[in-house]
């Protein structure tokens, strides 16, 4: 008897490894564009076949925040703009 292969389903958000993702509401995209002074497409994109952004369900145009822990400053936060692909 050997071991049997099953579909072992995973949530990534949770691993220790991924950072916190989170998608920004319109008014928050209003305030971050405003407070840049910049265009949504002109943030690093991150496209929506990627495994996290399937996983929190983006889809292009929305705005996602990473925020990420930081040995010296404690944590970093990151935006992504959401493309197709």
């Amino acid at each position: 008897m050997g071991w049997k292969s099953e579909k072992v389903r995973v949530n990534i958000l949770e691993h220790e490894l991924v950072p916190r993702h989170e998608v920004l509401s319109a008014e928050e995209v209003v305030e971050l564009l405003r407070r840049l002074g910049i265009r949504p497409e002109q943030l690093p994109w991150i496209r929506a076949s990627d495994p996290v952004a399937r996983e929190l369900g983006v889809k292009p145009g929305d705005i996602v925040r990473i925020i990420r822990k930081s040995p010296v400053a404690g944590e970093s936060i990151a935006y992504r703009f959401v493309i197709s692909g």
